[in-house]
């Protein structure tokens, strides 16, 4: 039997989308999940309907270390993406968000180590690892941030700019962040880190916390007021997730020459939007402005953060292809059909 190609968190957001796009090609997928985010059984039911049994599931924990060598072992290609995602659960938690992005990472790098070829590993961090950026200076122009340094507006924030972990869920995701880099220096696994600015699309699951794009878009679907923490005008670059799919495929596709290295992706320079921006996207859509209530900003927040994406660009020819009025309203779209995520809940038997 030819080897699978593991997805830790598959259920989740990214891993569905990459998942069917692995699948629609005839490779062998194995999701490997513990179902602990709510509604994520429906992403799971969405991939067995469309592929059916070419479909494998491992219900188990990045906690549980033998389950993650069982998994290892029949890999071909690793995408490492489950995690404890928000800075808020971090606060409360911060045991459980370090067992789950710290342990669960290294418990995912020791079996790879411990098999003979050990298969690449693509692992999935954030830009909270660069922390609130309070080192670059910022004005306001309308309804966003922008840097007062021009050359940093035009390309974004490279992966040279100095680390500082800011929360709990910012020290997790980049311990987590470090040891996979390291385990190519010192082990010689092959791994790449991308430090991934905000992602969107459909079968996201958007919450406060993380996925704001779609949370947005849920919350104005649905009639329910938006709150903004901060005053709106922070700044970030959306990338689509198919975009992002096409990044990871050719991050495995490229592993020889750019194993070691860390990237940072999102959608650039050219798709930069503010959370007013999106606001007034969503008013067009839905033919009427969402009603907003602000309140004060969160530990860790960012007012502008947007991927220089030169490096992964030139060592791949990678390029978003995805607009943000596109791609927002792509997401909209499937939000309001049948099986999205605004429409009523389908029960999953597994």
């Amino acid at each position: 039997m030819s080897k699978h190609i593991l997805i830790t968190g598959g259920a989740g957001f990214i891993g569905t989308n990459l998942a069917n796009r692995l699948l629609e090609s005839g490779r062998p997928v194995l999701l490997f999940d513990n179902l602990s985010r709510p509604g994520v059984e429906r992403n799971l039911q969405w991939l067995r309907d469309k592929h059916g049994e070419q479909v494998q599931i491992e219900l188990a924990d990045v906690r549980d270390s033998f389950a993650l060598l069982r998994a290892v072992e029949e890999s071909s290609e690793v995408f490492h993406f489950a995690a404890q995602v928000a800075v808020t659960t971090s606060l409360n938690s911060p045991i459980h968000d370090f067992e789950v992005n710290v342990r669960g990472t290294l418990n995912l790098l020791e079996a790879l180590r411990s098999v003979k070829n050990p298969p690449p590993l693509v692992f999935t961090s954030t830009n909270k690892v660069y922390g609130e950026l309070n080192d670059i200076k910022l004005h306001r122009n309308g309804t966003r941030y922008e840097p007062v340094d021009p050359l940093l507006c035009e390309s974004g924030v490279e992966e040279t700019h100095r680390l500082d972990f800011h929360s709990p869920y910012g020290c997790s995701k980049g311990a987590a962040d470090q040891y996979a880099l390291d385990y190519c220096r010192i082990f010689g696994l092959p791994t790449v880190v991308f430090r991934m600015s905000c992602i969107y699309g459909p079968h996201q699951l958007g919450t406060e916390d993380q996925g704001w794009v779609a949370h947005f878009l849920m919350r104005a679907i649905k009639g329910q007021p938006i709150t903004i923490y901060g005053d709106g005008s922070q700044v970030r670059d959306v990338l689509f997730v198919d975009d992002l799919v096409n990044a990871l495929l050719l991050a495995q596709a490229n592993m020889p020459t750019i194993a070691g290295q860390v990237f940072n992706i999102g959608g650039g320079p050219v798709n930069t939007i503010s959370l007013l921006d999106l606001v007034g996207i969503i008013e067009g859509l839905c033919g009427e402005r969402p009603t907003l209530r602000l309140d004060d900003w969160r530990p860790g927040d960012q007012r502008y953060y947007v991927s220089c994406t030169r490096k992964f660009m030139d060592a791949t020819g990678w390029m978003p292809r995805v607009n943000v009025r596109e791609g927002v309203r792509e997401l909209y779209e499937w939000l309001l059909e049948p099986q999205g995520v605004c429409s009523a809940a389908t029960p999953m038997a597994i």
